[in-house]
């Protein structure tokens, strides 16, 4: 469904993205996963049409879309949501989640409706005529999520949907991440919650400084000692595949 191939981007003299290539297969989730400042959430905005890369191409659903602004992106059904959440204020939830079902729908009436549908999907029917501005931080989240899935989207960029939320309410919104991914919608999320990327992810790929480090499934990455040493640092990493071959021995 999506090909990234050599992308490649700097600001000044830091390379965010070297030569990044990677897959999303259709029907299923791919998590993307690294340190931070590893330049994840640049190679969103690169897919997305917010960044141009440099050089490189990324083909969705077939077809070129490198360089495409976000809006020409979106409507062909890639969407992508932002880890800081800002709802629009002085609007309920109900109006908040209708200007992303404003991309494919005008009638303002239809698109309240769609609104109303994706809120309950998302466990914020209860909360449709609320100022968005009053939800809580996992409210908020939910929100994003429902304003994105409003767009009618083949494939959603969740980036660090998670994040800021306990084990609770993180608990809660990994069925509904995998309710959107069982109705059809192609999921690609950025996550540091390990306990949603092994729960949820069919494959995944490692980004450090900017490049893909290791990929497969989830299990198996997390073990690789090169992303141990990305997360832990290299003294780190030798100390724990010490205790191992000690443990083994």
């Amino acid at each position: 469904m999506l090909e990234i191939n050599g992308i490649c981007k700097s600001f000044g003299g830091v390379k965010a993205s070297q030569s990044v290539t990677m897959t999303v297969p259709q029907g299923g989730i791919t998590s993307l996963i690294g340190p931070n400042g590893a330049g994840k959430t640049t190679l969103f905005a690169l897919i997305t049409g917010f960044h141009t890369p440099d050089s490189g191409s990324v083909r969705f659903l077939g077809e070129d879309i490198t360089g495409m602004p976000p809006e020409a992106i979106a409507t062909r059904g890639m969407i992508r949501t932002f880890q800081t959440v800002q709802p629009f204020a002085g609007q309920t939830v109900r109006e908040n989640i209708a200007v992303g079902a404003h991309l494919k729908i005008r009638d303002r009436a239809e698109a309240l409706a769609k609104a109303e549908d994706v809120a309950r999907q998302v466990g914020l029917g209860d909360r449709l005529d609320m100022d968005a501005v009053s939800l809580t931080v996992a409210g908020r989240k939910r929100l994003e999520v429902a304003r994105a899935l409003a767009t009618d989207p083949k494939l959603i960029l969740f980036d660090e949907v998670l994040a800021g939320l306990n084990p609770s309410e993180i608990r809660d919104v990994i069925p509904v991440i995998n309710t959107i991914r069982d109705a059809g919608v192609t999921i690609l999320l950025i996550e540091h919650v390990m306990q949603a990327v092994m729960s949820l992810s069919d494959y995944t790929w490692v980004l450090n400084q900017g490049a893909i480090i290791a990929e497969g499934p989830p299990r198996e990455v997390v073990s690789d000692p090169h992303v141990i040493e990305a997360y832990l640092g290299k003294g780190m990493a030798e100390r724990i595949a010490g205790r191992e071959a000690t443990t083994s021995a």
